[in-house]
């Protein structure tokens, strides 16, 4: 199993990522996010090695790339879809945390000029989130730091199951099998409240 992680707010995403190691994901993340996990001794690719670009435009461009959204998007019922992940070898995501930069907070700064502003609109983080709700029925989206300690409850608890088998090298002996994941989606509050 793999998750992508790509926040701005990183409260709580340590603990969160440790825990989804500990149920057999792999974790792959970008800039900042990255950093903070590697710093904290969690293992993590970074997308510039997933992708083979790095960060670019001043760190306008990470996430949007084949590499990532085929993993994301690919329709898992559908073999067209996965002959055509197997054939460029990207492979699947199953969970895609992300949480948005907070625009509505840079607007009211006064000390902001209108360049800062305007890179505070996020473009790859909605496009993540977008993904992951179309393909709600195998990939878990997570977007609020509040939502990390329930969603990692019931992964743990093993209500639900992925559209795919875990192989047994990532199975966890300490917690149920790996492959028990809890299928969410988008949860309601990211929806409802555009984030």
């Amino acid at each position: 199993m793999r998750a992508l992680i790509s926040v701005y707010d990183k409260t709580g995403v340590v603990a969160f990522a440790r825990g989804l190691a500990e149920l057999g994901f792999e974790l792959v993340s970008s800039g900042g996010t990255a950093s903070a996990l590697d710093d904290a001794g969690v293992e993590v690719t970074r997308v510039e090695d997933l992708t083979g670009f790095p960060e670019m435009l001043g760190g306008r461009v990470k996430t949007l790339h084949p590499r990532v959204h085929a993993g994301i998007l690919a329709r898992r019922e559908q073999e067209e879809d996965l002959a055509a992940l197997a054939e460029h070898g990207i492979e699947l995501f199953d969970l895609v945390c992300v949480n948005l930069y907070p625009f509505e907070l840079a607007v009211d700064r006064p000390e902001l000029d209108e360049s800062d502003v305007i890179e505070m609109i996020d473009v790859g983080g909605p496009a993540l989130l977008r993904a992951a709700a179309k393909s709600f029925a195998s990939v878990i989206a997570v977007c609020r730091p509040s939502d990390y300690e329930p969603v990692l409850e019931q992964l743990w608890s093993g209500r639900g199951a992925t559209t795919r088998p875990v192989s047994p090298s990532r199975t966890n002996s300490s917690g149920p099998p790996a492959s028990s994941v809890v299928r969410t989606g988008l949860p309601e509050r990211c929806a409802s409240s555009g984030t």
